[in-house]
C-alpha cells in the first residue's frame, strides 16, 4: 500500500513539474488568451459588426406608432355670439342672389333698371354695399350649436417611412460601416502579431539570460577551483600572494555577475508571465533553455516584394480607409441629389370630424412620397464635396509612403538576418578557438609554462566567446521574427 502511494505521490509530482514547462508557442497561445488589449480588440469587432448591421436597416422601412393626450382648459366656438343668415336664392350663374320679393328695400328705375333704394331712400349696388340689403328672411345659427368639446384629445397612428432615394448615401454608409468591421479585424490581427513578437523578445531575452546565469556558474566554478591551486602553489611557495589576490578579485566579480545574472532571469520571467497572464511569482520553466542555436533563414532571392506590401496589416487597413474616404465623397456628392421617401399611416382622434364633429374615435389611412430637391446654401455642398476629396487623396498618398517604407524596410531585414548569420558563424568559429585556448593555457599553467594572470586572460576570453555565441544565436532568432513580419508572413497560422 505505501508502495503504490509512494508511485502515485511520484507521478503527481512528475505532472506537475512538467505541467510546470511551457514551450514557446503555449507561452504565445496564453498570452493570446489573457490578453486585454486583444478582449478590448474583440469587443471593437462586435461593435463594428452591430454599426454595420444597424447601417443595412436603412435599407428597409421603419415602421413607428404614437400616441397623444391633451387638455385644453377652453372648448372652441366657431360663432362669438348666436347670428342670423340671409335666406336668399341660387342665381342662374350659381351665384347667391334675391329676388324682389326676398328683401324689403324699395326699389326706384334709373336708365330703365330697378334698382333697390336703402333704408334712407338712397340707391344702392347690392353686390357692393350687401349689408344695405333688408332681408325678409333670416336662418338662425346658435352659438352653442358650433361651440365644440374640445377639453380631451386623443390621438394615436402608426405608420411606416421607407426611403426609395437617397443620393446613394445610405448605401455608402452601409460600406463605410463594413470598411470599419475590416479595419477592426485587421487591428486586431496586427495586435495579435505584435503581442506574438513582445512574447518571442521576453521568452528568447529569458533564454539568453539563463544560458547566460549557466555560463556565470561555470566561470565562478572554474575560478574556485583555480583559486584553490592558486593557494595551495602560495602554500608550496611557488606563487605569490599577488597571484592569489588577482584571482580573488576575478572571483568576486564573477560571483557578483552571477546575483546580477540571476536577478536578471527573476525579472526576465516576470515579464513573460506578465505578457502571457501568469502568476509573476509562478515558477515557470521554459522548454528551450538549452537549445541549440539555428541559423535564420533569409527571404528568397526571387521574393515578390509586391506580395510582402499586398500581406502587410498596414496596406490592408489604408486600403479600407481609402475605401471610407471614397464612400464619404460620395456623400458628399449624394447632398447634390434629390431625397425621395415614400410613407404610409392610419390615424385615429377623439373628437373627430370626418362625419361632422364626433367625441368618438374614428380614424383613416394616408399615404404619400416625399421629394426634397437641394437648390442652393452659400456653396456647403460644394466646400464639403472638396475636402472629401482632399482626404481621398491624402489616404492615397500615405498608401503610396507606407509602400515605399515597406519596401525597405523589408530590405534592412533581410541584411540583419545575413548579419545576424554572419555574426553567429562568427561566434561559433570563436567558441571553438576559445574553448582550445582554455585547454593549452589551463595545460600550460599547470607545467608552469605561464602565470595566472595569463589563465585568467584565457578565461576571460573563454566566457566571452561563449556570452557573445548566446547573444548570436538569440539575435538570429529574433531577426528572423523581424523578417517574416515585414514580409507579411503572419505568426498565428497553425493554432
Amino acid at each position: 500500500m505505501k508502495r503504490l502511494i509512494t508511485v502515485a505521490l511520484a507521478t503527481l509530482f512528475f505532472c506537475n513539474a512538467f505541467a510546470q514547462t511551457y514551450t514557446l508557442k503555449e507561452y504565445e497561445n496564453l498570452a493570446l488568451d489573457n490578453s486585454k488589449s486583444l478582449k478590448i480588440a474583440q469587443e471593437r469587432i462586435n461593435a463594428a459588426e452591430n454599426l454595420k448591421k444597424a447601417a443595412f436597416t436603412q435599407f428597409l422601412p421603419s415602421f413607428q406608432a404614437v400616441g397623444s393626450y391633451t387638455w385644453n382648459q377652453k372648448n372652441i366656438s366657431l360663432l362669438s355670439q348666436d347670428a342670423l343668415l340671409p335666406v336668399g336664392s341660387k342665381m342662374a350663374d350659381g351665384s347667391f342672389g334675391f329676388t324682389a320679393d326676398q328683401i324689403s328695400n324699395k326699389w326706384t328705375v334709373i336708365e330703365g333698371q330697378p334698382v333697390p333704394l336703402d333704408a334712407d331712400g338712397v340707391p344702392f349696388d347690392p353686390k357692393k354695399n350687401p349689408e344695405k340689403i333688408l332681408w325678409k328672411q333670416y336662418a338662425y345659427l346658435p352659438k352653442s350649436e358650433l361651440t365644440y368639446d374640445v377639453h380631451n384629445i386623443f390621438a394615436a397612428g402608426i405608420g411606416f417611412t421607407q426611403p426609395i432615394f437617397m443620393g446613394g448615401k445610405v448605401r455608402e454608409f452601409y460600406n463605410m460601416a463594413k470598411s470599419s468591421e475590416q479595419i477592426a479585424k485587421l487591428q486586431q490581427e496586427n495586435e495579435q502579431e505584435e503581442l506574438i513578437i513582445s512574447v518571442d523578445q521576453a521568452y528568447w531575452t529569458t533564454v539568453s539570460l539563463i544560458n547566460k546565469k549557466k555560463l556565470a556558474e561555470k566561470y565562478t566554478e572554474l575560478l574556485s577551483t583555480l583559486e584553490k591551486h592558486v593557494q595551495a602553489a602560495v602554500d608550496e611557495g611557488v606563487a605569490t600572494k599577488g597571484d592569489l589576490l588577482n584571482v580573488k578579485v576575478k572571483l568576486n566579480e564573477a560571483n557578483l555577475a552571477l546575483t546580477r545574472a540571476t536577478n536578471g532571469v527573476a525579472l526576465s520571467k516576470m515579464a513573460l508571465f506578465r505578457v502571457c497572464g501568469l502568476p509573476l511569482d509562478g515558477d515557470y520553466s521554459l522548454a528551450d533553455e538549452d537549445i541549440q542555436q539555428t541559423d535564420a533563414k533569409e527571404l528568397e532571392a526571387g521574393y515578390d516584394i509586391a506580395k510582402a506590401i499586398d500581406n502587410r496589416v498596414e496596406i490592408r487597413q489604408l486600403e479600407q480607409l481609402e475605401k471610407i474616404s471614397h464612400s464619404q465623397v460620395n456623400i458628399a456628392r449624394s447632398r447634390f441629389m434629390p431625397n425621395i421617401v415614400a410613407s404610409a399611416n392610419y390615424l385615429v382622434t377623439n373628437p373627430n370630424s370626418f362625419n361632422g364633429f364626433e367625441n368618438k374615435f374614428k380614424g383613416m389611412f394616408s399615404a404619400g412620397v416625399a421629394v426634397t430637391i437641394p437648390i442652393f446654401h452659400f456653396g456647403d455642398r460644394i466646400y464639403s464635396l472638396r475636402n472629401a476629396k482632399s482626404e481621398e487623396k491624402i489616404v492615397g498618398y500615405r498608401i503610396e509612403e507606407t509602400k515605399e517604407l515597406i519596401n525597405l524596410q523589408v530590405t534592412q531585414a533581410n541584411f540583419k538576418v545575413r548579419e545576424a548569420n554572419k555574426k553567429l558563424e562568427s561566434a561559433q568559429s570563436n567558441i571553438a578557438a576559445a574553448d582550445e585556448n582554455l585547454r593549452l593555457a589551463e595545460l600550460s599553467y599547470k607545467e608552469g609554462l605561464i602565470t595566472v594572470s595569463d589563465l585568467l586572460a584565457a578565461q576571460t576570453a573563454w566566457i566571452s566567446a561563449n556570452s557573445e555565441k548566446i547573444d548570436a544565436g538569440i539575435e538570429v532568432r529574433m531577426c528572423e521574427l523581424y523578417l517574416k513580419k515585414a514580409v507579411g508572413i503572419s505568426n498565428l497560422e497553425n493554432r
